[in-house]
């Protein structure tokens, strides 16, 4: 059951895992008050293992380890990858911000958030109902700690009680569903629950009801319309830094685990999925624009968007699948227009997050829309960058927004349903209602007399980083074949496996 192949799936989630304990360690004999030395070595394990899922993804081996428990495949190597790389940003950006916030008085910051990345490691690679569900909940709960890693702060603590008690009840509900698929199916392993459901002799009730739950747990997870109300006030409450910890990588974990629940096991039973999947992409796209506009906290209209955003990926995921036949062309379309979409939107969202940062000062959140009046006249530089972020999640081209939501479309589109085309209608039309609170902000920051007079600086990591962030989202824009490419490379090659 074990071999050297097993130990090759999860070699650098090996790596990852002896790091964090060892920085862990390491931390204790460092009294630096910005823990240089543990910021330094977390940075380079990250570097190394997103080195390494990229080796891995380049070769585009599919490999399974410990009794088929593990999956290797090339789809969850780039994300792994990118998940990495999305942490890397993230504590470049915050680093400077938790630092004036006295959140540098231990190494928790660092440790907690490789452990988070561990758990989406494990819920990227698990190809077994139990692994995924381990690997979540290592994931949520370093994210709950996260959250209230300001244990001096009421509004982070309030969060932090809300994302848990919500979260909790989530994972609840994806227990209870996979116990369901487990009690018809007899197995916890993918591919077998695959080929039972496939059998068609199981009851078709007991399957949707457990089917249920399961799409319920998942929707909590990417932030769906009715599930959604975690959203806001753990955006809003939580550190920003930690704000982005929760808003980035782990949306590449919550497209996997969907991926390996729904598509790699539950395929067959698609027509039934695929309208859940259409009610909570029409709500979310609903609740999300429509609330957005009403924010006048710029962390809260972020998270409102994002809810909107997720809706656009649930679209895309939804149109694999026609009449229940599967045509491997259209599911790939469809699919690898999804990872394109989580891929972008993860990569707009550091860039957006990281402008909030560096904005921020000892005292001052610099977190309301208000906030950013002026910038333009005190920094041209990240009023650019921001004003990208924003006409990008707003769809505007030539930027990387528009593309990923038109990728999804034609994907909607190509399928040739009435209900899809009709759905394709319905998000442009809330992409335009949402295109009003994405140009309020580059209205206010480009045309608004500035409040605060304090001059941006930054860190030269930070300076460089962010500025190739949001070049990338102009760049990506303009040629996106290459990453498009990638990830319909990957879609297909984990398809056949």
């Amino acid at each position: 059951m074990i071999d050297n192949i097993s130990w090759l799936a999860i070699y650098p989630e090996i790596v990852l895992l002896v790091m964090a304990c060892v920085i862990a360690l390491v931390d204790l004999a460092i009294h630096s008050p910005r823990r240089t030395g543990t910021y330094v070595l977390t940075l380079l394990t990250l570097g190394v293992v997103a080195l390494l899922e990229g080796m891995y993804a380049s070769r585009g081996n599919t490999f399974y380890g410990f009794g088929n428990m593990i999956v290797s495949d090339a789809m969850g190597n780039w994300l792994k990858c990118f998940a990495a790389i999305a942490l890397m940003v993230t504590l470049i950006y915050g680093r400077p911000y938790a630092g004036d916030r006295d959140m540098l008085r231990g190494g928790e910051l660092f440790t907690l958030s490789m452990f988070s990345l561990l758990g989406i490691f494990i819920m990227i690679g698990g190809n077994n109902f139990l692994v995924l569900y381990l690997g979540l909940e290592l994931l949520t709960l370093s994210s709950y700690a996260l959250v209230a890693l300001r244990r001096d702060d009421a509004t982070a603590t309030e969060a932090a009680m809300k994302y848990f008690v919500l979260g909790a009840m989530a994972s609840g509900f994806l227990l209870y569903g996979m116990s369901m698929v487990y009690g018809a199916t007899g197995s916890l392993d993918i591919g077998e629950v695959f080929k039972a459901v496939n059998a068609g002799q199981i009851r078709h009730q007991v399957l949707v009801f457990g089917l249920v739950f399961i799409v319920a747990g998942l929707a909590f997870k990417l932030g769906a319309v009715p599930f959604h109300m975690w959203v806001p006030d753990v955006y809003e409450g939580a550190p920003t830094v930690v704000t982005l910890l929760v808003a980035g990588a782990p949306k590449l974990a919550a497209f996997a685990i969907v991926m390996r629940l729904l598509v790699d096991a539950l395929l067959p039973l698609a027509i039934d999925w695929q309208q859940m999947l259409a009610v909570l992409a029409i709500g979310s796209l609903l609740v999300g624009n429509l609330a957005a506009i009403a924010q006048t906290n710029l962390k809260r209209m972020l998270a409102y968007s994002t809810i909107s955003q997720m809706g656009f990926v649930l679209l895309g995921l939804m149109s694999g699948v026609i009449n229940g036949t599967v045509d491997a062309a259209t599911a790939q379309a469809a699919y690898s227009a999804s990872m394109f979409y989580v891929v972008t939107y993860v990569l707009t969202t550091l860039a957006a997050f990281g402008v909030i940062m560096l904005l921020a000062r000892s005292g001052f959140e610099s977190d309301t829309i208000a906030d950013m009046a002026g910038l333009n006249q005190r920094s041209p530089l990240y009023a650019g960058i921001l004003a990208i972020c924003m006409f990008s999640m707003a769809g505007v081209p030539p930027l990387v927004g528009f593309y990923s939501k038109l990728a999804v479309l034609q994907a909607l589109v190509a399928s040739g349903e009435t209900l899809h085309i009709a759905l394709a209608v319905f998000a442009v039309v809330m992409s335009l209602i949402g295109a009003f609170y994405y140009l309020r902000v580059v209205k206010v920051m480009y045309f608004d007399a500035p409040v605060q007079t304090a001059v941006v600086s930054a860190p030269l990591d930070v300076r460089m980083v962010l500025t190739l962030n949001g070049a990338l989202l102009f760049v990506l824009g303009i040629l996106p074949g290459g990453l498009m490419a990638l990830c319909s490379d990957a879609i297909l090659r984990s398809l056949a496996s």
